[in-house]
């Protein structure tokens, strides 16, 4: 798009293109994008303008156009609007040259105490293409309150309206378009980029801008380059090379540039050299650049996306541009000089606006063709249109103007239009615009790509970014992605499923560590875990949570059928025992501890049903139940046993009849069993109301996902008392039983070391193995219940059936009385009249004593055997109150 060795000396007049009208329109139009040996300027008034830009010359046609279309249309009623254009060259002193010239009057410009009162013939400004030349001349014409409209400036600073009170424009501000571009590269997931932006008034904040928003988004930034503003820099190939160096060394795959065309132009020709690619994204600047298109191998650098602003066709404008002419009374250098380079060009110069068939016209003046349709995009052109409707339906309501006529004052103040731009609201082409509180236009961006088309690009739109909807909308159908895979360009690998991101000094750059326990990710690059909702878990590294598996002693397991088992067999000894004892209630051996047998026997039946409360799913009544039942049936058995145990210790305290009486009174079998019980039962009530037990759901860890439905013992006092109390008893029945030791202690001995042996077995295991504690407390019932059954019962059941036995094999013989008990006694103690004396004490002692203790007495003398007797008696000759010399 750059003319070489053309020349425009502006010495002679500023003016480019001028035509007539009521009221003046001022364009500034950069046609030209290059000062010639700028550093060499001695004189104020010198430039000399190179490189005829195609881009600015078409947009300025656009205003032209619309220009003539509106007065053709009769829009303005007896009003004719007419413009000054000149051309800036891209260079903000001579853009301020610009404006103060077209502002003079007789070619001088006033001072005014008071600007209110200044008018010029131009009454409001169209442009600058670049903020580099809006920002001072927009700070100029704020001095007098001139509307400035420009239609591709979009630096955030214009939107200060402190600064640069008269400045509007027909499209967004940087600060959406950096938006864009952040969400944009958030949407393809490329959070590690590289930024080259241009030094000027329009790099500098989209760069600042660019930083805050990636960052919003994530999206991290690997390096900044920024080059010169100014073509004519002295070392701008050096720092070209430099920032191509630098790219190519990098890890980011994408790269931002803020930039003009012909930058990227150079920047590209450095890479190509190394075939250098890349994903670059292009700011508005030069997102719709044909230069850039078409330039040697473009098609080498990579995938190219950028944002445009939201574009649209100007009818009629397409066969105006083929028949490109200049009216009388009008004045237009630029269509001349384009012309001239386009139809008029010699062996030594060339440019791409020539070719060698344009070069054989004889009047290049009266030339024309549709060049200009195909080496512009002539939608970029359309924000021309909009502005120039804006300005005349704002001249249009301040000259009062009707369907037939404009009745307002042609000469009013430049300052006035201002205010009535803030409120315009207009209808174009079936759209409504407005400009907001800062004097921009709020509509979006369209998304494009460069597509391949032979040796060059041309764009597409894939999508667009609404600024009412704050999004990027990506049409992904239409991009030709290679392999059909979103190129990557992350620090990082990206974190699975089930995994977080541990991030390091740069936020992007992390490594990934599996989600803990309870936690679970189920997307990619989760900076945190998530916690599994109530009733789910997770196993470590999860990307989802499960639901729990509740573990308790289920019916159907097979420790619990071998509990039940167990438990139905124990159930039907004791019922078999009862049954027995009854049957046999008169024999010496069950005649007398008939009634404390069956307090034993209830007592187990109750701590066997305790067992079964185990079993199934607890709630806090089952959890009550199961341990006072067998607290309180074990207790109420243990006391029976202890009375046995107590009575047989009473008995060998001492022979002498009348301290046996007196040790006697302390033996009260039921009032000793209720006693021991209730102390019992205050243990397990008080433990209920302080301490209460309750239910409980833990992990466990065995097995994965599961928590344990488990009772607890509440803080463990009432619990360790209630088993303290029973084995207190047990070691009080052991001492006892120890203390007389015969063949009827013998049960109580080993029942109690069973019992005492099983818990300090289980004690162990029941502290260290939380998750066994049912099972542990189960086994211990089951040993210390069937230690009482086989120890305390079985015995008896195969004494009896052993004498039943004995009887039917021999010959019966007749029943002894009293006199032949004695007749047998003295038979084992024949000759010894100490014996025989010792025997009639015996059963002195037995009539002398109280026939209610006795009966149900299981070691009375009468209900022992012959043997134990035996036994009992020698022990008694031995002590020195029953031998015969006392007696004399």
């Amino acid at each position: 798009m750059s003319g070489l060795g053309v020349r425009c000396d502006d010495t002679a007049s500023l003016s480019g293109a001028y035509a007539p009208g009521d009221i003046i329109i001022g364009i500034l139009g950069s046609v030209h994008s290059k000062v010639k040996d700028l550093q060499d300027r001695v004189r104020p008034d010198k430039y000399t303008c190179i490189d005829f830009d195609l881009i600015p010359f078409v947009q300025s046609l656009a205003v032209i156009y619309t220009i003539e279309e509106i007065n053709d249309s009769g829009f303005l009623p007896g009003i004719r609007l007419g413009y000054l254009m000149c051309d800036p060259c891209v260079y903000g002193t001579k853009a301020l040259q610009c404006v103060e010239h077209m502002l003079a009057i007789n070619k001088t410009l006033a001072v005014f105490a008071d600007n209110s009162n200044f008018t010029s013939p131009v009454k409001v400004f169209m442009g600058e293409r670049y903020s580099e030349l809006s920002i001072p001349v927009a700070k100029l014409l704020s001095l007098y309150m001139i509307p400035q409209i420009s239609c591709t400036s979009s630096s955030p600073a214009l939107s200060d309206k402190l600064r640069y009170a008269s400045f509007f424009r027909v499209i967004p501000s940087d600060v959406y378009q950096t938006k864009a571009l952040a969400k944009l590269m958030a949407y393809f997931n490329w959070d590690w980029v590289g930024v080259v932006s241009i030094d000027d008034d329009y790099g500098k904040p989209a760069l600042e801008n660019f930083l805050l928003d990636s960052k919003k988004e994530h999206i991290c930034v690997d390096f900044q380059e920024l080059l010169p503003n100014y073509l004519g820099f002295i070392n701008i190939e050096q720092r070209i090379t430099e920032v191509a160096n630098r790219i190519r060394s990098s890890t980011a795959k994408v790269v931002l540039l803020i930039l003009r065309p012909e930058l990227v132009e150079m920047l590209f020709q450095e890479l190509i050299k190394t075939n250098t690619t890349r994903i670059w994204i292009a700011s508005d600047a030069w997102s719709m650049a044909r230069l850039v298109m078409k330039m040697k191998n473009i098609n080498k650098v990579g995938e190219i996306f950028g944002f445009t602003f939201i574009t649209s066709n100007i009818p009629g404008f397409e066969d105006y541009l083929q028949h490109l002419t200049i009216s009388s009374g009008e004045k237009n250098d630029f269509i001349k000089e384009y012309k001239q380079i386009r139809f008029n060009c010699s062996s030594d110069q060339q440019s791409e606006h020539t070719s060698p068939i344009a070069c054989n016209i004889t009047d290049p003046q009266e030339a024309n063709d549709d060049y200009l349709l195909h080496a512009v995009h002539l939608t970029k052109a359309y924000s021309q249109r909009v502005a120039v409707y804006a300005i005349a339906h704002a001249i249009k309501k301040i000259l009062q103007c009707n369907d037939t006529a404009c009745s307002g004052n042609t000469n009013f103040m430049p300052w006035q239009l201002v205010d009535i731009l803030r409120k315009v609201n207009f209808t174009l082409d079936d759209e409504t615009y407005s400009f907001n509180q800062v004097g921009d236009f709020e509509n979006g961006y369209d998304l494009i790509m460069w597509k391949d088309s032979g040796d060059e690009r041309i764009p597409d739109s894939v999508g667009r970014f609404l600024i009412k909807n704050d999004k990027v909308e990506v049409d992904e159908h239409k991009i030709p992605w290679t392999n059909s895979t979103v190129p990557k360009s992350r620090c990082s690998k990206p974190c699975p499923l089930g995994t977080q991101k541990n991030i390091s000094s740069i936020s992007c750059c992390y490594t990934c560590t599996n989600c803990s326990e309870g936690y679970y990710s189920n997307e990619t690059d989760q900076l945190t875990c998530k916690q599994c909702p109530e009733g789910f878990w997770s196993l470590p590294g999860s990307r989802e949570c499960q639901k729990w598996s509740i573990w308790f002693l289920e019916w159907s397991a097979a420790y619990s059928i071998v509990v039940m088992i167990g438990t139905v067999i124990g159930a039907l000894l004791l019922m078999f025992s009862f049954i027995f004892y009854i049957l046999h209630r008169e024999k010496p051996i069950i005649k007398g501890i008939l009634v404390i047998s069956c307090l034993m026997k209830f007592g187990l039946m109750v701590s066997f049903g305790g067992v079964i409360l185990f079993l199934g799913s607890p709630n806090i009544h089952v959890c009550r139940a199961q341990q006072t039942m067998y607290g309180l049936g074990f207790t109420l058995c243990v006391s029976c046993i202890l009375v046995k145990a107590l009575h047989i210790f009473l008995e060998l305290m001492s022979s002498n009849p009348t301290k046996q009486r007196e040790l006697r009174k302390f033996d009260k079998p039921f009032v000793i069993i209720g006693i021991l019980t209730a102390i019992q039962a205050l243990i397990c009530i008080f433990w209920m109301v302080f301490d209460p037990v309750n239910i409980e759901e833990k992990q466990s860890k065995t097995q994965l996902l599961t928590l344990n439905r488990l009772c607890t013992q509440g803080s463990m006092y009432g619990f360790g008392a209630m088993h303290v109390y029973i084995a207190l008893l047990a070691v009080v029945c052991f001492g006892l039983a120890f203390k007389g030791r015969d063949d009827e202690t013998d049960p109580i001995v080993f029942s109690m070391l069973i019992h005492l042996f099983a818990w300090l077995c289980f004690i162990p295991v029941f502290i260290t193995q939380y998750e066994s504690r049912p099972i542990v407390q189960i086994s211990g019932i089951m040993v210390s219940n069937y230690g009482v059954i086989f120890c305390h019962f079985a015995p008896k059941w195969f004494k009896i059936l052993s004498e039943k036995t004995l009887e039917t094999e021999k010959t019966p013989v007749a029943p002894l009385t009293n006199d032949s008990d004695s007749g047998v006694i003295s038979n084992f103690t024949s000759g010894s009249r100490e014996s025989t004396h010792s025997l009639s004490r015996s059963r002195f002692s037995i009539a002398e004593s109280e026939p209610s203790n006795w009966d149900i007495s299981s070691l009375h003398l009468s209900e022992v055997s012959i043997a134990s007797f035996r036994r009992r008696r020698q022990r008694s000759w031995r002590s020195k109150s029953l031998r015969p010399r006392s007696r004399k």
